[in-house]
């Protein structure tokens, strides 16, 4: 087992390290392509003094002659930035001159409430669902199931947020705080936007509205998933045994269904990062999502940077985490 933990480790720090030089490349060819971010630093003022430019330049690492080249990878500041990185040193933004690594430390947890709600939502949703359908199959529940899901999957995470923001959350919140009070955990689980007072509160229902997306192609794969197993020989020499519905299900039938429901799981966690982008913009939470499209709109590149390597490493530790529990799931895959 030890060593399959080392090979899957390798493995994910090399994945990390071709996302990030990918990444630098990229940011490389804008500076050769659109021009010079430093510009941004004089606001308005187009034409700064050279002197001026210059130090900018050296300031945020853009002095390289290499961007000047179009299509050069600029190797030196790519190593630069590898140590910068390896010593905590994520550089300031352009805009505000503000450290990185401080703004990370508020937008990374806030992140990661919202994925920890949302992983539950889909999770809990999608075994429930996809259990149910496949005990009811080919019945009214089985339809009704699949129908509803791939209904709730269908509407654009945006509208849900634009419906739940203007529509439905001013009235639950009056009538929540009119019974239970402002300060009561009922009064701020439905507020219409993010409150760095009530950081965990008020970040369920937006985690919930995300683990909706890809609702509907996990419950199919749990029920397909089950379906396959409900036929096979150990359930029907459970069956035969008088072993009760319920034990049949959880202990035979979902215990060995899970190996393609935890590949589900990790791919559509990626699938809900392009959710918490719209999430985190239209109910105001100062996450990685919201962080990257402000950055994208200002021409942050160095922020544009630093938000997709960490998003990076949360994929590719949630693969890693994915890959860990086939070999806990079914001890020969650490043998393969």
């Amino acid at each position: 087992m030890g060593r399959y933990v080392i090979r899957r480790l390798l493995q994910g720090l090399l994945t990390l390290f071709i996302t990030l030089f990918l990444l630098h490349y990229l940011m490389a060819l804008s500076v050769q392509i659109r021009g010079n971010p430093a510009l941004l630093f004089f606001g308005g003022e187009r034409t700064p003094d050279p002197a001026m430019l210059a130090q900018v330049e050296r300031l945020y690492g853009l002095d390289d002659a290499c961007y000047d080249r179009t299509g050069d990878p600029c190797l030196a500041p790519f190593v630069e930035r590898m140590q910068n990185y390896a010593r905590g040193d994520f550089g300031t933004t352009l805009t505000g001159n503000q450290d990185v690594g401080e703004l990370l430390a508020i937008w990374i947890p806030n992140t990661l409430r919202l994925f920890i709600f949302a992983t539950i939502t889909l999770v809990t949703l999608s075994m429930i669902l996809g259990t149910w359908a496949a005990r009811h199959h080919g019945r009214f529940v089985d339809h009704s199931v699949r129908g509803t899901t791939i209904l709730i999957d269908s509407v654009p995470v945006f509208l849900v947020l634009l419906a739940y923001v203007y529509i439905i959350a001013v009235p639950l919140t009056n009538w929540a705080r009119g019974i239970w009070g402002d300060e009561s955990f009922m009064g701020q689980l439905f507020r219409p936007s993010y409150s760095a007072d009530y950081p965990w509160v008020t970040i369920i229902i937006p985690g919930i509205i995300v683990g909706t997306v890809g609702l509907a192609t996990l419950t199919r794969l749990v029920r397909a998933s089950q379906l396959e197993n409900l036929g096979s020989d150990y359930v029907r020499t459970a069956k035969a045994k008088g072993l009760k519905r319920m034990r049949i299900t959880v202990v035979h039938v979902v215990r060995n269904s899970m190996i393609p429901i935890v590949t589900g799981v990790g791919y559509t966690f990626a699938y809900m990062l392009s959710g918490a982008v719209l999430t985190e913009g239209v109910m105001g939470i100062p996450g990685m999502g919201r962080m990257i499209f402000q950055a994208v709109q200002r021409q942050e590149t160095n922020l544009v940077i630093v938000g997709l390597t960490a998003s990076a490493v949360v994929v590719i530790t949630v693969t890693m985490i994915v890959d860990l529990l086939y070999a806990a799931l079914d001890p020969r895959i650490r043998y393969e």
